[in-house]
């Protein structure tokens, strides 16, 4: 199970990601028939080292396609949870079990029952940033990049629950006008504190600048304010999944982005297009879940088989259901 924030957190440490250590990692891989998945917000190092690099549903879907039988993905908890739901009979390991995520934790699976009581009937959509128990509770999952289009679904004569970011259920309840949403008061702390002023700070200071603003972000409502007042051009905001930014990063025409979300992502947008001065609104937006995947915990995972990730087969069938019924939905596109 995830830590919870009262436990230690201190990352493993000690090892260099030196052309040693890419090596060990590379036949310790190949000796455990394993592919190597991060997420975008996780070190460079780490990103560069692993097979396949991106948001946490498309790496899911990666790992239940992939031939090995051993997964290890760099990510939080409820990333590696996703991997087993859809991929039950692979061993799946996460490089460090305590590595959890405030959105996650911001609701959990009898706190969602009682919320269903007080709604009965309601259509339950979780982001996928949940754990394994409250995605078995949930009719449908979205991810940022389709969760209008999962709403939009819904006859509008149902309640909706959507949980548990209230930042994208404020953009859901924005894009699609519905008075029958009703939004779950979770946030991730690390996009939460991003924040309206600081925005707007940064993008007066660079006024030809793209804003790349993530929907979990506390000032993704700000951003849609300055281009409806014309303080920044319309076509200059753009509200993104991770994996919408690095697709937008390739077809932008501007010089220079601020990027709104945790600042791992600037590695894979600078990769995906080195011509461009990609800024973060808030340098300080690091997420130390995240960054606790070091080479030293990835190491140490591949090497004696550490943290395995476990989901009760029944929780499993449940969330497996609700994940489908996104994806057959339409576009699947970026989980963060």
């Amino acid at each position: 199970m995830a830590a919870t924030l009262a436990d230690d957190l201190t990352p493993f440490s000690g090892v260099q990601p030196d052309g040693a250590w890419r090596d060990e990692v590379r036949r310790l891989a190949r000796e455990r028939d394993a592919v190597l998945l991060a997420h975008n917000y996780q070190l460079p190092a780490i990103q560069d080292i692993a097979d396949h690099t991106g948001d946490s549903l498309a790496l899911s879907r990666i790992a239940a396609a992939s031939d090995a039988s051993t997964i290890i993905f760099c990510g939080v908890h409820f990333m590696a949870e996703t991997a087993k739901i859809l991929a039950p009979d692979k061993t799946v390991l996460i490089p460090d079990a305590r590595a959890g995520c405030s959105l996650a934790d911001s609701i959990d699976a009898a706190q969602l029952r009682a919320w269903k009581a007080e709604h009965p009937g309601a259509v339950v959509v979780s982001y996928v940033n949940t754990t394994a128990e409250v995605k078995a509770e949930t009719d449908i999952c979205c991810t940022s990049s389709n969760a209008v289009d999962v709403v939009r679904s819904i006859p509008e004569d149902r309640e909706v629950l959507f949980l548990p970011d209230q930042f994208l259920g404020a953009h859901v309840k924005r894009e699609t006008g519905r008075d029958n949403l009703h939004v779950w008061a979770g946030e991730c702390h690390v996009h939460a504190g991003i924040n309206g002023p600081e925005l707007a700070a940064r993008a007066a200071a660079n006024p030809d600048a793209d804003l790349f603003v993530h929907p979990e972000c506390g000032c993704a409502t700000s951003a849609l304010y300055l281009a409806g007042e014309g303080v920044v051009p319309e076509t200059q905001v753009k509200i993104l999944s991770t994996g919408d930014m690095v697709t937008e990063a390739r077809n932008t025409r501007a010089t220079t982005v601020l990027v709104a979300t945790e600042i791992g992502m600037l590695h894979q947008l600078r990769l995906a297009a080195p011509e461009i001065d990609f800024r973060a609104v808030n340098e300080r937006a690091s997420c130390r879940y995240m960054k606790m995947i070091t080479p030293a915990a990835l190491l140490r995972s591949l090497r004696e088989g550490r943290d395995e990730v476990h989901v009760d087969a029944t929780t499993a069938a449940r969330a497996r259901g609700a994940v489908q019924r996104m994806i057959e939905i339409g576009k699947p596109g970026g989980a963060e």
